[in-house]
C-alpha cells in the first residue's frame, strides 16, 4: 500500500510506504517536490567564530549542526519544511539517537525528509563527531 500525504504548504509530497518497501523508522522513504533546489553543504558544530561547540558531546554538536542548517536554509529563503533529504555522517553510529533528538527538535511536527546515515572512519578534525548535509526545494 502506498501511503501518500497531501502536498504540504511547502509543495512537498511524502510517500512513507511505497509498495513492497518496508516502512522507514524516523524518515520518509520518498519525497517529491517541484521548485528551486537548495543544496546545503555538510554542516558541523562550529559557531559563527569557527569554534567547535560541544567537544566530546554528540548531543550538543547535533543541536549546533541543526542550528547551522537552519541558518543556511534561511539564507536561501528556505526552512526545515522545505527539506527533502538529509545525509548524516557520524564518526560513531552510536551518536544517532542524539542526532535524531536534535532533528526532532528542529523539525517539530513537520513530516520527516528522506535520509541516509553512515558511519565514517573520520571527519576533517578528530573533535568533529557529526556532519549533516541537506537538500531542500522551495516552491516556485
Amino acid at each position: 500500500m502506498t501511503t501518500e500525504s497531501q502536498p504540504t504548504s511547502s509543495g512537498l509530497t511524502h510517500i512513507a510506504e511505497p509498495p513492497g518497501v518496508a516502512p522507514g523508522t524516523g524518515y520518509t522513504q520518498v519525497v517529491t517536490a517541484a521548485g528551486r533546489l537548495v543544496a546545503v553543504s555538510g554542516q558541523v558544530a562550529f559557531d559563527a567564530r569557527r569554534q567547535l561547540v560541544g567537544e566530546g558531546d554528540p548531543g550538543a554538536q547535533a543541536r549546533q549542526v541543526f542550528e547551522n542548517l537552519r541558518r543556511c536554509l534561511a539564507a536561501a529563503g528556505a526552512d526545515f519544511s522545505h527539506v527533502v533529504k538529509l545525509t548524516y555522517f557520524l564518526t560513531d553510529i552510536a551518536h544517532m539517537p542524539a542526532v535524531r533528538e536534535a532533528r526532532d527538535e528542529a523539525f517539530g511536527e513537520l513530516p520527516l525528509p528522506a535520509s541516509s546515515a553512515m558511519q565514517v572512519a573520520a571527519l576533517f578534525l578528530p573533535e568533529v563527531l557529526i556532519e549533516i548535509e541537506a537538500l531542500a526545494v522551495v516552491p516556485g
